[in-house]
């Protein structure tokens, strides 16, 4: 069986504070030129999407030099709910490094944040602590969320500096460091998490974009019926 995970791509979608603008707009026209193409213009980490190493770490990775196998995961679910706003999620909420199926190489997160997709309240989502990225980093496993990602995002009244000044969000990207550093996937704003399985495989490939630092991707899950 197979699951759409992805956010379709649109004109005026929600986008990562400070990220561009996306607009997806006819071209041609069958009435006009008797085709029709389209133009899409969007930034790196628009809707669902992977981020590379060169995300973060000036030195890490681009998406094109990623394997293209590294996009295809042995996933976990795991289920934060009920989660409150800006809730750190602990090592204690993930599996025991020495509990996870070896072949596990993905954990996704469901805190069901996916719901406020549109609204400022998405920027609230539940994030992972550092500690339990070093977690995750320790058990070689990376992260997929129904979030715009596993560091805190700005909130709709201010800017990522203000908001660390005030102590409600941590300064830099520490959970985003901590996997990318080993080269773990990190999946974002997944969504059609419920009901799914405990475990399945998810495809997430990205465009082949030249020195990358991301790209949106058709997240798809895959489980054997019963």
């Amino acid at each position: 069986m197979f699951r759409n995970l992805s956010r379709p791509i649109e004109t005026g979608m929600p986008t990562y504070p400070g990220d561009p603008d996306v607009t997806l707009a006819p071209d041609a026209t069958h009435e006009d030129d008797g085709y029709a193409t389209g133009e899409l213009r969007t930034g790196t980490h628009a809707g669902t999407h992977v981020d590379a190493p060169r995300h973060t770490l000036p030195e890490g990775e681009a998406i094109d030099e990623c394997g293209v196998g590294s996009f295809a995961f042995d996933a976990r679910l795991v289920d934060c709910r009920p989660a409150e706003p800006r809730e750190p999620i602990a090592p204690e909420a993930l599996p025991e490094p020495t509990a996870l199926d070896p072949e596990v190489d993905l954990l996704v997160l469901r805190t069901g944040w996916a719901s406020h997709w549109g609204t400022d309240r998405y920027r609230d989502h539940p994030h992972l602590t550092a500690a339990a990225a070093e977690r995750c980093r320790e058990a070689g496993v990376g992260v997929g969320l129904d979030a715009f990602g596993p560091d805190p995002t700005p909130s709709a009244g201010g800017d990522a500096e203000s908001l660390a000044s005030d102590g409600e969000e941590p300064d830099g990207t520490p959970a985003h460091d901590a996997l990318l550093s080993d080269s773990l996937p990190i999946v974002e704003n997944l969504c059609g998490l419920d009901d799914l399985p405990a475990r399945f495989r998810l495809y997430a490939f990205p465009l082949r974009l030249r020195e990358g630092d991301g790209s949106p991707v058709r997240a798809v899950a895959e489980w054997a019926e019963e």
